[in-house]
């Protein structure tokens, strides 16, 4: 069968089309991207990196036709040969970033200095930044009155929560990682329903799950202290602290069992306090009826909102994605601090 033209694109493909063009003409850089989801996100952070030479085109792969193309698997089958400088890809991290080369696919996204990555698991997780979350609670419900501390909030969830995920990095960095998969540590950091009015009740919960499961890990695994706090220590150079695992586990999991729930929680009494508060100032029934309505219909949807926050700009894998961006254009790649040297220890 004959290969369509699109089939052969690459970076040399765009580089040639772009000499075609005048030479006061900007230069095209093709950014292929997984999902849809994730177009506004690059096209926010590339948007930054345009010129008077330069301009980026965010997409999907256009040559794959079936409803897998937005896989990462599919992503790196594609563009793993043919990305450079005219063509770049875009990916989430997951946890190939954290395994730093366990895999082929974790090799070549961490080698490759054309392919970048989120640094935190997925996009879902930097929509996610603690301490964006009041601001998106003041989207959703007009109303600035901050009645929670989400960022101290996840941050206790993160620290309760660091030795198990040092135990699931650990296991993916084996050839047994099925042993521990991320549906089985997704299923124990779980917090189960949130309130509001005793929201640490669920974090003490969830420390007393982490700590029955940790030590069922040590138990299971009686040589592997010297390897775990290797994976420990280089984990906290690759950025992971205590406090920030919420971003490093898997995001749609952070999105919708513990981050949506939570906000939905504070908007719900967010809005009952506006509205009392209007019931209180309306002089009469019909000025009620019509700021009740006003204010109804201005409210905006938790997950809406979510997927537009843009307050991850100051995050720290943010501020790495834009220094890995502009290091491509404008110096060497610096080096990253690795976990291959402990895995023979494992």
């Amino acid at each position: 069968m004959n290969k369509r033209l699109r089939d052969n694109i690459s970076s040399d493909y765009m580089g040639a089309a772009n000499r075609l063009n005048s030479r006061h003409s900007r230069r095209k850089i093709v950014a292929y991207v997984e999902s849809y989801d994730d177009i506004f996100f690059w096209r926010t952070i590339l948007s930054g990196f345009e010129n008077d030479q330069r301009y980026f085109e965010v997409m999907l792969p256009t040559r794959v036709d079936y409803l897998e193309r937005g896989k990462k698997a599919v992503l790196m089958n594609l563009l793993s040969h043919n990305v450079g400088n005219e063509m770049i890809a875009c990916v989430d991290a997951d946890y190939d970033y954290l395994i730093q080369g366990a895999t082929p696919t974790s090799q070549e996204i961490n080698d490759n200095n054309s392919i970048f990555h989120t640094y935190a698991y997925a996009i879902e997780n930097l929509q996610c930044y603690a301490p964006s979350l009041h601001d998106v609670s003041v989207a959703v419900t007009l109303n600035d009155h901050s009645i929670f501390d989400f960022e101290d909030y996840l941050a206790q969830y993160s620290e309760a929560i660091f030795p198990l995920f040092v135990w699931n990095i650990w296991y993916y960095r084996t050839t047994h990682y099925s042993d521990f998969t991320i549906t089985d540590f997704n299923k124990v950091i779980d917090i189960g329903n949130f309130d509001l009015r005793d929201p640490y009740t669920a974090l003490h919960n969830l420390r007393q799950k982490v700590g029955r499961r940790v030590d069922q890990m040590q138990r299971q695994n009686p040589n592997a202290f010297q390897s775990y706090s290797q994976v420990k220590v280089l984990l906290k150079q690759l950025g992971v602290t205590p406090q920030t695992t919420y971003l490093y586990v898997q995001g749609h999991h952070l999105f919708d069992n513990v981050v949506v729930p939570m906000l939905s929680k504070v908007c719900d009494k967010l809005v009952r306090e506006r509205e009392d508060e209007i019931y209180r100032q309306a002089r009469h029934n019909t000025q009620l009826h019509n700021e009740l309505s006003c204010y109804t219909h201005s409210l905006e949807d938790i997950v809406s909102m979510l997927k537009k926050n843009m307050g991850y700009f100051n995050s720290e894998p943010v501020r790495r994605i834009k220094a890995d961006i502009d290091c491509f254009f404008n110096c060497e790649a610096a080096p990253v601090p690795s976990l291959q040297q402990s895995r023979s220890t494992q």
